[in-house]
């Protein structure tokens, strides 16, 4: 069955859609790619403390051009900003605060996450894209809520949300939330459960793309 008509946030509107769940107060680590732009779609007069598993807790936003600081990079080489009072460390106190439970959250990216909440996210099956373990692993252990933001379907359309992964692991059961394009789901006990469709979006259309029950 092809489905049509489907809308779809974009980029920047599913980061600020992350960004609505994280609460004040929160110590946050955002994942390489897409989960680093959630920063700059926080709610204004929301503070948030922003991990980077490179050695840096407080990372502000990105730089004017002309002002980037090459020795003050995130984890995903992005030029960033220290806010007021940060701090700056070795790679061992980093994952020590991830594998700790130091961390409330953390936004990371996916290749494929499964309904029971199972994580894959740093190789899949082609052998043309190394496989990068990064911290992902020792986030996912250590942090006690692990939101996904991702795209809802491959580029050839196959479904990212499974009964099962089917690419290597990175961590058991340990999803809270998946927020895509189309819809944002919990997992839960019995699978995905709706929280919400991106305005427009019917849940049968998305459950034609989708390779688990959506629950509601």
């Amino acid at each position: 069955m092809t489905v049509i008509n489907l809308h779809a946030l974009s980029d920047a509107e599913l980061a600020a859609r992350v960004a609505q769940d994280i609460p004040d107060g929160s110590y946050v680590n955002l994942g390489i790619g897409k989960p680093t732009h959630v920063s700059a779609h926080m709610p204004e007069g929301r503070e948030v403390i922003y991990h980077s598993e490179n050695g840096i807790l407080g990372v502000g936003p990105v730089p004017a051009a002309g002002e980037e600081d090459p020795e003050l990079i995130d984890a995903s080489k992005r030029y960033v900003t220290a806010a007021p009072g940060a701090s700056y460390f070795e790679h061992s106190d980093s994952f020590a605060m991830m594998r700790g439970g130091h961390i409330d959250i953390a936004v990371l990216g996916a290749y494929q996450v499964a309904e029971n909440g199972d994580l894959a996210n740093w190789a899949t099956l082609d052998e043309s894209y190394p496989p990068a373990v990064g911290g992902a692993m020792d986030l996912v252990v250590g942090v006690p809520r692990i939101f996904v933001m991702m795209r809802h379907r491959n580029r050839d359309g196959t479904p990212k949300l499974l009964q099962r992964c089917s690419y290597p692991l990175t961590g058991l059961g340990v999803v809270s939330r998946v927020y895509t394009e189309l819809a944002v789901l919990d997992v839960t006990p019995a699978g995905f459960r709706l929280v919400e469709l991106t305005p427009g979006n019917r849940l049968e259309e998305v459950q034609a793309v989708t390779g688990a029950r959506i629950l509601t």
